[in-house]
């Protein structure tokens, strides 16, 4: 990345600057305008797309999740040229809502869209419709759907995989599914016939690709994964190892979301976990203990950030923010802090009222003062 401001090119230079700082009683250092090299000119392109911005931590150009709490735990936004996997809860009712935010998102701020699935129709995912904005992320109702007149205004691409799986396929045989080699195909071309690759240049002002692809890893897409423990994981992440091999070298952001839950075989989910770059769990309470209990009568879940990408760098980041709940708020997916009641909290050992309401009966009238004659502080 170039640098803003510069402090000369030469030693002639250098000291006509502080020549003329000591004359003028001012500072030597001078802020210039920008260059007009290539390097500063494509970033300032990069840096002008519609809803990006670029990471305070790395300068990575960042774009948003579509859920402003979501951008701000991930450090920002959602890396462009990154992977953003969604383990999804138990009856795929609130994953589905961050994955409708995602491509509702790309629809405000004019992105193209790639919208892949093997259970729903692309045209019937894109629903959730915006409620209020900001500079960079926007609040969604999910009870609400997208105008129909935004919808046909934007450029989206959809691949639904009961009606791919008809056509024929003129390549050899490998050890990825049938559906896995479609889509793969269906991105790569998306990619580089609309320039998104830097390749072929785009004919208007540089845009983002955002990819959403939905329930991968299921039965639906010919895999077999979370039929049995024993499953052929070789065709999954040989898939997401080629699709972060595109994304990376693109202006693409992707978002997938897996059933997790079914996959029995724990390496799987570890093989998994590392061919992705962020990896976001949620965990439903519905059907399970946590619905009927008190303690988390104000929420619907729990959010679990389990890798944030390290970029150009050997490992992972691992997120500080623990104990992270969601709800659905005035139909609008919230993020907060699990706050328990103190007196309520399984995590802390406290006295029953019970007990305090005896131990009170010993106090004498004195400040810590027992009636037996024992003098200690009892909190």
């Amino acid at each position: 990345m170039a640098a803003v401001a510069t402090c000369g090119t030469g030693a002639g230079s250098t000291g006509s600057m502080v020549a003329a700082g000591s004359k003028n009683n001012v500072t030597s250092f001078q802020r210039r305008g920008p260059r007009a090299s290539g390097s500063d000119s494509s970033y300032s392109r990069l840096v002008s797309i519609a809803g990006t911005r670029p990471s305070v931590r790395n300068g990575q150009l960042l774009v948003s999740t579509g859920l402003p709490a979501l951008d701000q735990l991930l450090g920002g936004g959602l890396a462009v040229g990154t992977v953003l996997l969604i383990e999804e809860d138990k009856y795929n009712i609130y994953s589905s809502l961050l994955f409708k935010y995602f491509l509702a998102e790309g629809i405000i701020n004019g992105h193209t869209l790639l919208v892949a699935s093997a259970k729903e129709d692309p045209a019937d995912i894109l629903q959730a419709g915006p409620v209020s904005s900001s500079r960079f992320g926007h609040c969604y109702d999910a009870s609400k759907k997208m105008p129909q007149e935004l919808i046909e205004a934007s450029k989206w691409h959809g691949f639904f995989f009961p009606e791919k799986s008809s056509s024929t396929l003129n390549i050899e045989p490998c050890s990825l599914t049938h559906g896995y080699i479609k889509l793969l195909q269906f991105i790569q071309n998306i990619i580089y016939e609309e320039g998104f690759d830097g390749s072929n240049p785009q004919k208007k002002q540089k845009n983002i690709l955002r990819i959403g692809i939905q329930n991968l890893g299921s039965p639906l897409w010919g895999d077999d994964i979370c039929c049995t423990e024993n499953g052929n994981s070789h065709s999954l992440t040989k898939f997401l190892y080629v699709l972060r091999g595109l994304l990376r070298t693109s202006l693409s952001a992707c978002m997938i979301t897996m059933p997790t839950h079914l996959i029995q075989n724990k390496a799987i989910i570890s093989r998994v976990t590392n061919l992705s770059d962020t990896v976001v769990g949620l965990e439903s309470f519905i059907g399970s203990e946590r619905e009927t209990n008190p303690l988390y009568k104000d929420y619907h879940g729990l959010i679990h950030i389990r890798q944030i990408p390290r970029l150009n760098n050997l490992i992972y980041d691992v997120s500080d923010v623990k104990d992270l709940a969601f709800k659905l708020k005035r139909k609008l997916f919230t993020i907060e802090r699990l706050h328990l009641p103190p007196d309520l909290s399984d995590t802390v050992s406290r006295s029953s009222k019970q007990d305090l309401a005896e131990r009170s009966k010993l106090l004498g009238p004195g400040c810590g003062v027992m009636a037996g004659g024992k003098k200690h502080l009892d909190f």
